[in-house]
């Protein structure tokens, strides 16, 4: 491929928000007509979810599905060939039946339940989403073009690799037309790295579809209609008339939802607002539609394409959220998601990798990123505040977040802060599921370095600060060391979250507190705030009436149970791998213990190196009679395993020791087995709870460095 675009990651950045904005303004009317939407909105120049009374930023199945499949890589070892089945056992990784990424409309019915009942029962890609398997209408609908951006985004001024992996993608679920159009899309958006004009763009993607296909002629008949009517409206009336959901089956076709991304890319091929307007103003699938529309042209023309109409960036302030197995994934942003796509383009294109400020979790290296960074309004933080990107004021890189207070007076505070769990109102969230674990805990290290304006009027205490879910679920703070920081002085702040304040509470936020003995006004930068380590705390009821600490669990068993006392935890599963789990995949070099009582199933355990339903360890009780150090990695291996004589209702203590690929496991005390896994080893990971075909009840959960 040669050399990466210099700009490679901001323009990945672009196509990310690009996307992010598209889904977003699109969701709040998907699925309705053009004449609805004109009748009750109007044209879609802008946001309008506060007018329908619902949330901007959501889950949502294609941002969703876009930035967790791409993960194939990572999990795959960046294989440049990477098959098709690969991917279909990353669905089966990180999709938790019935709850997450997918609409679960039923065999037949949703596509994407229809290839992911395949690939539970054994059958590979591409045959799980192909034709021959699922029938012409369940294989053409949109959901493989919805997914595929993150293809492309990896592959900048590669179509033929963004396309190849996207046909593999695309064919896990899909098959005919909506493989063409996700392929032909993948194309363009790969190419729009090194070309700006759509013409060329056009010309580059039918490379790789049939000309005879239906994606292809209805896209030449809408570039054309351009020309002939010169009117955006009429060219619609033209596609509902000859390509509108009434002339194909099922409840979302792929042929007129890619007819309106065409129909936007056609009169507006330049204009982000314009194209986003037509998208959404024509109806159909609304946010596909303006998502990859979004995608293509913050590719190709960059963040300037974003900035060059109204505030689209400001609402979003990079947020999204990700819900799967791997639930400390979940709270994200668009900053965090861009270099993972760049870590594996660098990887693709055999270049290495650099991350910012040397990995720290927030470190605003992008124009105008914030990272889901807001201002806090509350009743002791009563100053007027806000937060934007910076340049300068970093001591390892380009760019810092500046925090900018006024009329701060005693006894209040300015607080910046961003969710590092569910805020109370993602927690109520309608639509999809939102599922998620902490990314933050007892006993980890926040490090972070401040910087005050050399223009404050007078020194200010600023300390890092947490929120978390105390009792009966009421905001609490813990804060960490402060410092006096006087106009233009610096410092770094290192801090280890105590265990003996927070306990097993989820901590929902993380910021930079900034108070002051008399009215004060001015800006502290934010240079990086990020933590590391494993946590050191025992996992269970907090025994004070709240009931978010049982959501900071994910929960892939058919029946979750969580109670007071000595078992806080249980898990009921019908069949084989019911998994309650928490943790993140940073997380390495620890030890988890915790009693099991076995009630009736054929094997009760636990697990480290958590990344997902098909990728950890786990030390647990078999019948008849043994102890397995099992490695789960699309199928289970035995590491090693011995008899232990055990039975149903009985209590034992179990407890790994996870220090890179070696493993070392524990039965009542006792060093049982030891194992070193040498073949793709799981490094780092959260925690599990593991049953098999039963019913098992487990105690409080210790986790602590080693």
């Amino acid at each position: 491929m040669g050399k990466l675009p210099a700009d490679y990651a901001e323009r990945v950045y672009a196509g990310v928000l690009g996307k992010l904005i598209g889904v977003y303004l699109g969701r709040p009317f998907e699925q309705w007509s053009h004449e609805r939407i004109k009748q009750d909105l109007g044209e879609i120049r802008y946001y309008v979810h506060e007018k329908l009374g619902v949330p901007l930023v959501v889950t949502d199945d294609d941002i969703s599905g876009t930035f967790t499949f791409v993960r194939a890589l990572e999990d795959f070892g960046y294989d440049p060939e990477l098959p098709a089945a690969a991917i279909g056992r990353t669905w089966l990784n990180y999709i938790i039946e019935n709850k997450t990424i997918l609409w679960w409309g039923g065999m037949g019915v949703s596509t994407e339940d229809t290839a992911f009942q395949r690939l539970k029962r054994g059958i590979d890609a591409p045959r799980s989403g192909s034709i021959a398997l699922n029938g012409q209408v369940v294989a053409e609908q949109i959901g493989s073009q919805i997914f595929i951006d993150g293809w492309a985004l990896v592959c900048p001024g590669d179509p033929e690799r963004a396309a190849a992996l996207a046909a593999k993608a695309a064919s896990v679920s899909h098959d005919g037309e909506a493989l063409h159009g996700a392929v032909l899309l993948a194309a363009m958006e790969a190419q729009a790295f090194v070309e700006p004009n759509m013409s060329k763009l056009l010309e580059t993607g039918y490379r790789f579809i049939p000309k005879d296909c239906t994606i292809r002629k209805l896209t030449d008949e809408i570039h054309g209609w351009r020309e002939q009517d010169r009117d955006w409206e009429r060219s619609l009336r033209r596609i509902q008339e000859k390509y509108g959901y009434e002339k194909f089956g099922g409840g979302c076709h792929m042929v007129p939802n890619h007819a309106i991304i065409q129909l936007a890319l056609a009169y507006a091929p330049d204009d982000f607002q314009q194209s986003l307007l037509i998208a959404n103003t024509a109806g159909y699938d609304t946010d596909c539609n303006s998502g990859n529309v979004g995608c293509l042209l913050g590719i190709k023309d960059g963040l300037k394409s974003l900035e060059a109409g109204p505030d689209w960036r400001g609402p979003v302030a990079d947020r999204l959220y990700l819900p799967t197995a791997d639930g400390g994934r979940c709270v994200s942003d668009a900053v965090r998601e861009t270099y993972e796509l760049v870590k594996a383009g660098c990887a693709l294109a055999g270049e290495p990798y650099t991350p910012p400020k040397d990995g720290a979790r927030y470190h605003f290296e992008l124009p105008g990123s914030v990272q889901g960074w807001r201002f806090e309004e509350s009743a002791d933080c009563r100053c007027i505040g806000t937060v934007w990107n910076a340049a300068g004021h970093s001591a390892r890189g380009t760019r810092s977040l500046a925090i900018g207070y006024h009329r701060l007076a005693f006894g209040r505070a300015a607080r910046a802060a961003v969710d590092t769990f569910l805020s109370p109102e993602a927690a109520k969230m309608p639509g999809y599921s939102l599922i998620a674990s902490p990314a933050l805990y007892p006993g980890q290290t926040v490090r972070a370095a401040v910087e005050a304006d050399t223009h404050n009027d007078r020194p200010v205490t600023v300390r890092p600060y947490i929120r978390y879910y105390g009792e009966k679920d009421a905001p609490a703070y813990a804060r960490g060391p402060e410092t006096l920081l006087a106009p233009g002085q610096k410092h770094a702040f290192e801090w280890k979250i105590p265990d003996a304040t927070v306990g097993p509470r989820p901590i929902a936020q993380a910021g930079i507190e900034i108070v002051s003995a008399e009215p004060a006004a001015g800006s502290v930068y934010l240079d990086y705030f990020t933590w590391a380590g494993a946590p050191d705390l025992t996992f269970g009821d907090p025994g004070d009436g709240g009931k978010l600490w049982q959501s900071a669990w994910v929960t892939a068993c058919d029946t979750p149970a969580f109670g007071r006392g000595k078992w806080p935890f249980g898990v009921f599963q019908d069949d084989a791998n019911g998994l309650l789990s928490t943790g993140t995949r940073e997380w390495s070099d620890y030890r988890v213990e915790a009693v099991t009582h076995p009630h009736l199933c054929d094997q009760s355990g636990i697990a480290c190196g958590v990344q997902g339903l098909q990728r950890y360890y786990a030390l647990v009780l078999a019948r008849p009679n043994k102890l397995r150090l099992i490695k789960q990695r699309y199928g289970r291996s035995v590491l090693a395993e011995k008899e232990w004589t055990w039975t149903l209702g009985q209590e034992v203590r179990l407890a790994l020791e996870f220090r890179g690929s070696k493993l070392s496991a524990y039965a009542d005390g006792q060093k049982v087995l030891e194992a070193e896994d040498r073949d793709a080893p799981f490094t780092s990971g959260g925690i599990g709870l593991l049953c098999d075909a039963g019913r098992t009840g487990w105690g409080p959960v210790r986790v602590q460095p080693v």
